[in-house]
């Protein structure tokens, strides 16, 4: 093994043991040296403005040639120091930046960086059949609606199930104070819970409604007992009970019902069910002045109202009901009516 490639191996294990800072303290070390020798050697030409372009260009052995040094003792300073030492730096240097590129997307995959997030859909456990087509219809709705990121915190061993699509945290557990503020759970808008057990899933329901308990909390419960005991603790937290029991009743007695919550759930095509608040500047009006228009104007249909205040629903309300403002309004519609123009309505109304 010959001495220049002696000097490149030590220099190599030299600096690969270096830190961030103590690497630019090298390259700033080895620029402002290499410019000063060549000063000294007398290459003005390569001393002036196109200096860090020839330096990157021959410390990486690129080589264009277009410049290069004019007196002997250059040639000599070129060959000895600024390409080998130049040439370590710069590999060292890009194969750090690699490195820390590609362990940051390797952490984002599985779910262990520090998410920046605000007002999003927190989707907290996974189940293999269940959360891939919840997430996918999040997706939908999210991009129809407000336009909310989406994030998923599980607890099992798994990588980004949709990645470059959802934001993905692990944590050791979904009460780790550390794991859940990485999924901003503070800040969430809308925070959904689905976990293999019904325990776990309260536990989750009790925890997510401490640290935020302004969020909408959605949390599905295969017992509904235990989703009736969470309501008298969190009367905000909204359960959301198994119904496939309900379902196959229903369509026992009614043939085709089955297709027909089907399409009403359904966000990717067809009349699907939406909903919007009725604005605080409204004033009161009976459903009988917004049930024509909405029809007429929107081609949609109302299914039902929920007074401010109420956790009760009144389906297929009577055309004398009162609408008051700050309700909650359940219509059915090919796609969700955004921006909603209620004097258009009122006007419609009138005429």
């Amino acid at each position: 093994m010959n001495l220049f490639t002696r000097i490149r191996i030590k220099l190599y294990r030299h600096f690969k043991e270096l830190s961030w800072q103590g690497l630019l303290v090298f390259v700033l070390a080895y620029m402002l040296l290499s410019w000063l020798l060549l000063f000294l050697a007398g290459e003005q030409a390569l001393t002036g403005q196109d200096f860090f372009y020839w330096l990157v260009v021959t410390a990486s052995t690129v080589g264009y040639g277009d410049l290069s040094p004019a007196t002997q003792s250059g040639r000599w300073l070129t060959t000895l120091f600024i390409i080998p030492v130049g040439l370590s730096l710069f590999a060292i240097t890009i194969g750090r930046v690699a490195a820390f590129s590609a362990q940051q997307w390797r952490k984002g995959i599985m779910g262990l960086k520090q998410l920046q997030l605000d007002q999003h859909i927190l989707v907290i456990g996974w189940d293999g059949k269940r959360t891939p087509q919840l997430l996918k219809l999040l997706l939908l709705e999210a991009a129809q609606h407000r336009g909310r990121e989406l994030c998923l915190c599980v607890s099992d061993d798994m990588e980004n199930p949709m990645p470059g699509e959802i934001r993905f945290v692990h944590t050791r557990g979904y009460s780790d104070d550390g794991d859940m503020d990485r999924a901003c759970i503070a800040k969430a808008s809308s925070i959904v819970i689905d976990t293999p057990q019904d325990d776990q899933t309260l536990t989750c329901a009790l925890y997510a409604w401490k640290r935020n308990p302004k969020a909408q909390i959605i949390a599905y419960f295969r017992d509904e007992s235990i989703g009736e005991l969470l309501r008298e603790h969190c009367p905000s937290i909204e359960c959301t009970p198994s119904v496939s029991v309900e379902m196959m009743a229903k369509a026992t007695m009614d043939p085709g019902s089955t297709h027909l919550h089907q399409q009403l759930l359904n966000a990717t095509e067809g009349m699907t069910q939406y909903s919007v608040t009725y604005p605080d500047n409204q004033e009161t009006v009976a459903v009988a002045d917004l049930y024509g228009p909405l029809k007429a104007v929107y081609q949609a249909t109302l299914l039902g109202i929920q007074p401010p205040g109420e956790e009760k629903i009144q389906l297929n309300p009577g055309l004398d009901s009162l609408l008051e403002p700050g309700s909650r309004i359940f219509y059915m519609a090919e796609t969700r009516i955004r921006n909603l123009d209620w004097s258009q309505l009122r006007q419609h109304n009138a005429g």
